[in-house]
């Protein structure tokens, strides 16, 4: 199980929104270089990196940001928000992220992401964030009629590396992971499932560790790591301890 710090960019800061909510953003590091390091240096493995404004503008806003991270750091860095083009991909790929995250451009033309996964094996992941069960695009500004499973499954056989799953509804809430859905959607393809949205605490990952979760690569935190209601080092060393104990 590998835990995946979050650093969501608006206006090149580090923030956390509220249910997606950009009106309710809370900034807590006007340094995204300098919070890459603090994890990095915090034991964490790898970086899940959002630019929220390029997911509503449908292109690259927090570039700069998002640069200081790659020359901060020397962990993975997976990039989602506002990704819409084979160009975008081969940027951001040749600047040094590891993977790049397709969200509304996941739902609006399927046949570039089966085509982006051809062209760069490995190194697309998919986006799925859901409102209400239905797949939410555009920044989370728009509800679509798939569902997250029904658009899970168009990637089947794409090659993609991984899905993201965001349940919008716990998002920045600190409401626990939606574990259920997020076990149905793993369950139901074989594309490896990361789950994202309201991981509060310790708790949230004990439950990751038990037996059924096995099948999940992993989760998102933020909030709870931001303001302190997740331990660093109590969560790597759980997951860690976890790890040995399986090998």
């Amino acid at each position: 199980m590998i835990l995946f710090p979050a650093i969501d960019l608006k206006d090149g800061q580090c923030v956390r929104l509220k249910l997606g909510d950009m009106d309710q953003a809370t900034v807590f590091n006007d340094d995204p270089g300098a919070q890459a390091r603090s994890f990095e240096n915090q034991g964490f493995e790898w970086l899940h990196v959002v630019d929220l404004n390029g997911a509503f503008a449908g292109e690259s806003v927090n570039g700069a940001a998002v640069d200081s991270i790659l020359s901060s750091t020397g962990n993975p860095v997976q990039l989602g928000g506002g990704i819409r083009t084979l160009d975008h991909i081969e940027t951001w790929l040749g600047k040094g992220v590891t993977r790049v995250i397709l969200g509304t451009v996941a739902v609006r033309d399927p046949e570039l992401v089966k085509e982006a996964c051809r062209k760069f094996p490995g190194k697309v992941a998919v986006g799925i964030d859901a409102k209400g069960g239905h797949v939410a695009v555009e920044g989370w500004a728009e509800t679509s009629e798939l569902t997250a499973v029904d658009l899970a499954r168009q990637f089947e056989d794409a090659g993609v590396s991984a899905i993201i799953y965001t349940d919008i509804d716990r998002d920045g809430v600190l409401k626990g992971l939606n574990i259920p859905s997020t076990l149905e959607l793993a369950r139901s393809v074989s594309i490896p499932v990361i789950a994202s949205g309201g991981l509060a605490s310790i708790d949230d990952i004990h439950r990751l560790l038990e037996p059924d979760c096995a099948i999940l690569e992993g989760a998102i935190s933020g909030r709870a790591l931001y303001d302190g209601r997740l331990d660093a080092k109590e969560a790597m060393d759980l997951i860690l301890t976890a790890r040995r104990k399986a090998s």
